[in-house]
């Protein structure tokens, strides 16, 4: 598992001891176990477990409208941050060239409201954050969920037991079948459409990280001002995303509170007939008045819905719920009434479009807004800052992003994380931005770009997710694919106008993301096929086993592997050199599986490595991109525990038995488990595999190029496994191996 998650405090639950006959939650489900010593877990018959169980996770819970009002609040302050000062530029973005009839304001208008209902709000709010991933959003949470119903993934290291865990499936309906059957048998049989999958999402992923690039550089239009208001912004976020939302949600609400109450006051004042905006007609008469330009124009209109994706990317930081409420209750009403109190001024005063926001303000209130406008512009950067904390951490725990340090700076919300590495790569490469374009216009133009490319992307996932998972109705999809989907190809269509005039920037930089997503991607699955390869086979480790030159020490030693299926073969090269075997010996292997949470009566999963007397198991830590990898002396008393708990587990299917040979079997467990409290006490040795990886010989220059000179220049600059275990200096062995790929 490529990921390293710290947290501020041991958030591992206390192990409770308690006997089998007392849990009526033991079936035989449980003890289901397939050796993928012997086969490969995925091809056993009769292993597919039971299905349907309850989810268990941030979604599944249920809380309570006390929290969901808390979340609300700190929302408002990390998610509508960037939404909600478009209103700044978006009429004067839109009318560059001036206002040449006074209709184009109700044309445009139009335009910002319909756009502003069935993007953020029909789309976003009631249904992309439908498609959550057990409380986490994102495009990986899209990809996720498709990953679980159908097996699209190209994720190496799926097994049988996955399909078991809690919330690993959905519960699906029963009517449409043969439509999402079809699809998924078409998904399911073509690489090139998974391959399609996997790049969409790390497309989408790059373009959201790009969205958190630009956000910032947007802000100010004075460049230095900018560049140390952005260095000021990303030294706070390792407080945290509870801290940073309460300290910026005030500010928000009164920024929300102003625009509202100002827009209301316009409205009234200067032309309440600016409501017949409503009516489309005026969005076709603004077309065919104004041709080319109206269609050029759009990519200023799609200002207006800079930073809807966070409501989706954030949502794991957070609840559905409350991003909901903070949404319908206080975002997009406040929005709505500033668009139309700046439409209402703009009929009596054409000549003032360029500074359309701050000339709008009545008198009095022009220094105070102006304060609250710089301070809300610096809060519109976090609403991406925190999407791209979340994504980066779910495209880890698929193998997607090269190793770094997750910090949860949340003892009460999971979904709320800090990345150091990339909270500093962000900084320098907004500051980078905005010191080198010092255009707000291009960085405008590229902006557009990036925001309209990601909703496309989401619309597209969420097309499949409709047919297949939700199974929805044609007529339902056909509407949502010639409304939403036509409006935001339209928008796309505009702002890809001015590629040559800064749009280039977010396709650049995606293309720079994707190349590292790609190459550690790619070798990331060649060296785990390598190892699945060249495992060691039962009948090999029984021959070691016999070798009389083995000697068998005190204490317990965990072997790390990123090998679910059998025992790697690293572990032969370390007999060769060091032939000798603590008393007990456990390969770990951490594995992340397409969920954010996996319960953890579940994380566990043991299976005995033959022959019976050499104490040896093999262990699969199973977690989700949301779970935590905890301090190692909890870690390791858990593992304990489990593992005494999975010999019981056999003593369990045996207690009906009566003959010799049972009772014979129940004092070899008995013995077993006090074997490995001794070997627990006499110290336990982490032994951790640094496989160097080369490209084959005769490989092409391409291949050559990736692994030699690509990823490993990669895996150098980057975390090692034992910080990721957080494995001590002191009790570490590390054992190294060069694989041939």
């Amino acid at each position: 598992m490529e990921v390293d998650r710290t947290t501020d405090n041991d958030r591992f639950p206390d192990f409770q001891e308690s006997s089998y006959e007392s849990s009526p939650n033991l079936p035989e489900r449980k003890l289901r176990r397939n050796d993928s010593l012997d086969v490969e877990s995925r091809t056993v018959p009769g292993a597919a477990g039971v299905h349907g169980h309850k989810a268990v996770g941030a979604a599944a819970a249920t809380a309570s409208w006390g929290v969901i009002l808390h979340l609300a609040f700190q929302s408002v302050g990390i998610v509508y941050g960037d939404i909600g000062t478009s209103p700044l530029y978006v009429y004067a973005s839109t009318f560059i060239d001036g206002i040449k009839h006074k209709d184009d304001i109700l044309g445009v208008l139009s335009l910002i409201l319909y756009t502003l209902t069935l993007i953020p709000l029909v789309k976003y709010v009631f249904l992309v954050l439908q498609a959550n991933d057990n409380g986490e959003g994102g495009t990986f949470a899209l990809y996720s969920l498709l990953c679980r119903y159908a097996k699209v993934g190209l994720i190496p290291s799926e097994q049988v037991e996955d399909q078991e865990v809690s919330n690993f499936q959905l519960e699906l309906p029963n009517n449409r079948v043969k439509m999402a059957s079809c699809l998924k048998s078409k998904l399911e049989n073509s690489r090139a459409a998974k391959i399609f999958l996997l790049f969409a999402t790390m497309l989408g992923t790059s373009m959201v990280i790009g969205d958190g690039v630009l956000t910032p550089s947007i802000s100010d239009k004075i460049v230095w001002i900018s560049a140390a208001i952005l260095v000021c912004l990303f030294m706070v976020q390792r407080f945290g995303t509870h801290k940073v939302g309460y300290s910026f949600a005030p500010i928000i609400c009164i920024w929300f509170a102003l625009i509202g109450g100002i827009g209301f006051y316009n409205f009234l004042k200067f032309d309440p007939s600016v409501i017949k905006a409503v009516n489309p007609k005026y969005i076709f008469d603004y077309f065919k008045r104004n041709k080319k330009d109206a269609w050029i124009s759009l990519g200023g209109v799609v200002l207006a819905i800079t930073g809807t994706e966070a409501l989706f990317a954030d949502v794991g930081h957070f609840t559905v719920m409350s991003i909901r409420l903070s949404m319908c209750g206080v975002a997009y009403p406040a929005l709505v009434s500033a668009y139309v109190g700046q439409a209402a001024f703009l009929r009596k005063h054409t000549d003032l479009v360029s500074d359309t926001f701050f000339s709008s303000i009545p008198g009095p209130l022009y220094w105070p807004m102006f304060v609250v406008a710089v301070l809300a512009s610096i809060v519109a950067s976090q609403a991406m800052i925190s999407g791209t904390f979340s994504i980066i951490q779910q495209s880890l725990s698929y193998g997607c992003f090269p190793r770094v340090k997750v910090v949860h700076t949340s003892s009460k919300y999971e979904g709320q994380v800090y990345i150091p590495e990339v909270n500093y790569l962000l900084m320098l490469a907004c500051l980078g931005v905005t010191l080198g374009f010092k255009d707000t216009t291009r960085i405008g133009n590229a902006y557009g770009i990036a925001v309209v490319f990601v909703m496309a992307l989401t619309s597209s996932f969420l097309v499949l997710i409709m047919i297949m998972i939700w199974k929805s109705h044609i007529l339902i999809i056909i509407s949502y694919v010639l409304t939403i989907g036509l409006l935001e190809l339209l928008y796309l269509s505009s702002v890809l106008y001015k590629f040559d005039q800064g749009g280039y920037l977010p396709l650049a930089f995606a293309g720079f993301l994707m190349t590292i997503m790609y190459i550690w991607n790619d070798v990331h699955r060649r060296k785990y096929y390598y190892e699945l390869e060249h495992k060691i086979s039962p009948q090999k480790l029984k021959n070691i086993a016999s070798l009389t030159t083995l000697n068998r020490v005190p204490g317990l030693a965990l072997f790390y592997s990123e090998l679910v299926q059998g025992i790697p073969p690293i572990f032969k090269h370390y007999l060769a050199n060091i032939p000798t075997l603590q008393r007990v010996l456990v390969f770990v292997s951490f594995k992340s599986l397409p969920i954010s949470k996996v319960p953890m009566e579940e994380r566990f999963l043991f299976r005995r490595v033959e022959p019976d007397d050499l104490n040896v198991f093999r262990c699969v830590v199973r977690y989700g991109y949301r779970d935590i990898i905890h301090e190692q002396e909890s870690f390791e008393r858990v593992l304990v525990e489990r593992l005494k708990m999975f010999i019981e587990e056999e003593l369990w299917k045996l207690q009906n038995e009566d003959d010799n040979r049972a009772e014979e079997r129940r004092r070899r467990i008995g013995e077993e488990i006090e074997v490995v409290d001794r070997a627990w006490k006499d110290g336990i040795v982490h032994l951790i595999g640094q496989n160097e990886v080369v490209a084959s010989k005769g490989s092409g220059l391409a291949k050559r190029v990736l692994i030699n000179y690509a990823y490993n220049a990669l895996r150098r600059n980057l975390r090692q496994s034992e910080e990721v275990f957080y494995i001590p200096r002191k009790r570490m062995l590390k054992v190294g191996m060069t694989y041939e790929l």
